[in-house]
C-alpha cells in the first residue's frame, strides 16, 4: 500500500512538473520578443540597485520617486547619447542607400585603376548593380535593427521601474526560490554583478576609447563627416574579428578614390599600428579593474548576441555566455564533489 502511495505521489509530481514545463515553454515562446528588454532591465538593475537602496533606506525617499530619478539619470547618460548616435548614423545610412550605385561605382573605379597599374585582376566578375543592391539591403537591415533596439529600450525601462519599486521583495523571492546553498547564492550574486559591470560597462568603454584614438587621426587628416566616422569606429570596434578596421579601411579607400594618397596611407598605417593595438591595451587594463572576461567570451558572445538580439546583442551576448559559465561552476560546486588527486596521480600526468 505504501509503495502504491509513493508511486501515485511520484506520478502526480511528474504530471504537475510536465504542466509547468509546458506552460514555461509556451510563455517563453510568446514573450521571446521581450527577452532583450528583460535582460536589459536586469543589467540596469544590477548597476542601480545600490543607488536605489541608498535613496530609499538612507535618504528616506519614496520608492517611486527614487526609481524615477534613476530612470531619468540612466536615460540621460545612456539613451540620449545613443539616440544622437542613431540620428547621425541614420542620416548617413539614408544617404548611402540613395547613393549606393554611386558609392559602388567610385570604389570599383578605384579598384580598376589598381588593376591597370599593377596588372592584376581583383574584381573582374564584379557586378556593380547587384553589389549596390546588396549594400542597400544590408543598410536597411541596420535601420530596422536600430528601430527594434529602441523599442526594446522603452519596454526595458517599463520593466526596470517595477523591479526597482519591488527591490526587497524581488531579492527575497529570488533568494528563497534559488535551489542552491547560501554560500553559492552569495557567490552567484557577487559574480553576476562583476560580469555585468565588466561587460555592460567595459565593452562600450573600450569602444569609446578606441573611437577617440581614431578621432585624433580623423581630425588631423581633415576627414569629412568626422563625427560619423568616430561613431562608426566605436560601433565597429565592438564587432568580432574585423573590429575598427571596418571603419578605417573603407575610409582609406575613400581617401584613395579622392586622390588624397598620403592621407590614405597615413590612415591605413595609423589604423593598423595604433587603433588596432590600443584595443588590446585598453581591454587588458579594464579587465584588471572590472573583472577578468576572456576575449573568446567577448568574441563568441558578440556573434551570438547579434544573431539573437540585434544591435544591443553586442552587450547581452557576452553577458549570457559569462552567466552560463558561472552557472556551470556553481552547479559543479553545488552537486558534484570533485576528488582531490593524489601525489602519484599528479606525477603520472
Amino acid at each position: 500500500m505504501a509503495n502504491t502511495y509513493i508511486d501515485n505521489q511520484r506520478i502526480r509530481q511528474l504530471s504537475f512538473f510536465a504542466i509547468l514545463v509546458f506552460l514555461f515553454i509556451f510563455l517563453f515562446l510568446q514573450m521571446a520578443t521581450f527577452l532583450p528588454a528583460f535582460l536589459g532591465a536586469i543589467t540596469f538593475y544590477m548597476l542601480s540597485r545600490k543607488s536605489m537602496k541608498v535613496l530609499v533606506e538612507n535618504r528616506k525617499w519614496k520608492k517611486s520617486l527614487a526609481a524615477l530619478l534613476i530612470l531619468v539619470i540612466s536615460f540621460l547618460v545612456v539613451v540620449v547619447p545613443i539616440t544622437l548616435m542613431i540620428n547621425i548614423l541614420s542620416g548617413r545610412i539614408g544617404t548611402a542607400i540613395s547613393n549606393s550605385n554611386q558609392i559602388v561605382a567610385t570604389v570599383t573605379d578605384f579598384i580598376h585603376k589598381l588593376e591597370v597599374r599593377f596588372h592584376v585582376s581583383l574584381l573582374s566578375s564584379l557586378n556593380p548593380g547587384s553589389l549596390s543592391g546588396t549594400v542597400a539591403n544590408a543598410l536597411r537591415r541596420v535601420l530596422s535593427a536600430t528601430f527594434n533596439s529602441l523599442t526594446s529600450v522603452l519596454i526595458m525601462y517599463f520593466i526596470l521601474y517595477f523591479m526597482l519599486i519591488a527591490r526587497k521583495e524581488l531579492e527575497e523571492w529570488t533568494y528563497n526560490f534559488i535551489p542552491l546553498k547560501d554560500e553559492n547564492v552569495t557567490v552567484l550574486s557577487k559574480e553576476m554583478k562583476s560580469l555585468v559591470i565588466s561587460n555592460a560597462i567595459g565593452i562600450p568603454l573600450v569602444a569609446i576609447l578606441q573611437g577617440i584614438v581614431g578621432l585624433i587621426a580623423y581630425l588631423f587628416l581633415v576627414v569629412n563627416d568626422v563625427w560619423f566616422w568616430f561613431i562608426f569606429t566605436c560601433i565597429a570596434s565592438m564587432l568580432p574579428f574585423v573590429g575598427a578596421a571596418l571603419a578605417y579601411v573603407p575610409l582609406s579607400i575613400i581617401l584613395f578614390a579622392n586622390h588624397q594618397n598620403w592621407q590614405a596611407i597615413a590612415m591605413l598605417l595609423y589604423g593598423f599600428l595604433i587603433i588596432g593595438t590600443v584595443d588590446n591595451v585598453f581591454r587588458f587594463i579594464l579587465q584588471k579593474k572590472m573583472g577578468n572576461v576572456h576575449p573568446l567570451i567577448t568574441v563568441f558572445g558578440v556573434i551570438i548576441g547579434l544573431n539573437i538580439f540585434g544591435f544591443i546583442g553586442l552587450i547581452f551576448g557576452p553577458i549570457l555566455i559569462s552567466l552560463f559559465i558561472l552557472l556551470v561552476k556553481i552547479y559543479m560546486n553545488e552537486f558534484i564533489e570533485k576528488r582531490k588527486p593524489t601525489v602519484n596521480q599528479l606525477e603520472t600526468t
